[in-house]
């Protein structure tokens, strides 16, 4: 005799409330693909003069717009280009001050105290959100015109953008600990270090630019896993339009970084796409507006 409940209408019953109630969940949380592109805040972009030679202002700001993109922080070499950036389209720039007025200067700037009077002048001229993308690593941190802009940084309210090794970005907290530092490309470093560094030091952030390793193939790796499950409010997305010919990837990155983040649980992805850059920079931001509009 067959129990109550287990006959084949009970269970082709039983089969589509299952179904529903599968829908209903996926309803929840499908691939960007299926439903608004989930928005992307760019931490990482630059702008500089060779790109604005050959990709004007008005079409890279489209491009920013077609990646679905909620806001860009951008440095240049010079600093016109951010300026030109963020002329055409203030509503999603975020001007990062750059210590380079020429990329060849990525090398030399370290030793070079004109870069000093460079920073004061744009800083006194410009209102920005961070100082950076550079480049140090190790003691080269200690040097005096790398503690200027430490120190500048802090007079000024402003994050870091810090392209180093792990032992520069201990360095810059040894100056100031209270200094508040994004960690371009996680250091290119493992993310059993990343998370250690992230451990130690609470004002530490870390933008993906230029890497891979963590998303290929649309899938979240073991390791980053972890990472970004411990610490889901202290990564960004980037790209890092190093050369003119990055910006036509913009798109492309954008699109790829919806893969990988869609294998995460949505709240995680969401804070990693946007919602991180959002809290970290949106009040600098809209007060930046304001004062440009008085």
């Amino acid at each position: 005799m067959p129990i109550a409940g287990s006959g084949p209408s009970s269970q082709c019953a039983l089969a589509r409330r299952s179904l529903l109630i599968g829908l209903g969940a996926a309803a929840l949380w499908r691939p960007a693909s299926a439903q608004a592109p989930l928005p992307i805040f760019d931490a990482h972009l630059h702008y500089s003069h060779d790109a604005w030679e050959r990709l004007p202002p008005k079409d890279a700001v489209a491009l920013l717009r077609q990646a679905g993109l909620r806001g860009a922080l951008v440095s240049s070499s010079s600093d016109d280009g951010t300026q030109k950036l963020f002329a055409e389209a203030p509503d999603l720039v975020l001007p990062s001050l750059r210590p380079y007025r020429t990329r060849a200067e990525i090398g030399t700037w370290l030793h070079d105290p004109t870069v000093v009077a460079h920073l004061e002048s744009r800083l006194a001229a410009h209102r920005y959100v961070a100082i950076g993308e550079y480049h140090v690593f190790g003691a080269d941190a200690e040097l005096p015109v790398m503690r200027r802009v430490v120190e500048l940084a802090r007079q000024h309210g402003l994050f870091l953008h810090s392209h180093s090794d792990a032992d520069a970005v201990e360095r810059q907290f040894g100056q100031d600990p209270r200094a508040r530092i994004v960690w371009a490309h996680a250091g290119f470093d493992t993310p059993e270090r990343v998370r250690e560094m992230l451990r130690r030091h609470p004002n530490l952030w870390a933008d993906l630019a230029y890497r891979s390793d963590h998303g290929a193939g649309g899938r979240v790796a073991p390791g980053w896993r972890e990472a970004f499950l411990e610490f889901p409010d202290r990564f960004l997305v980037g790209t890092d339009t190093f050369t003119p010919e990055r910006w036509h990837y913009v798109v492309e990155h954008a699109r790829w970084s919806r893969e990988w983040l869609a294998d995460l649980p949505p709240a995680v992805a969401e804070r990693i796409a946007w919602k991180n850059g959002e809290a970290l920079f949106g009040a600098m931001h809209r007060a930046l507006l304001t004062s440009a509009t008085r």
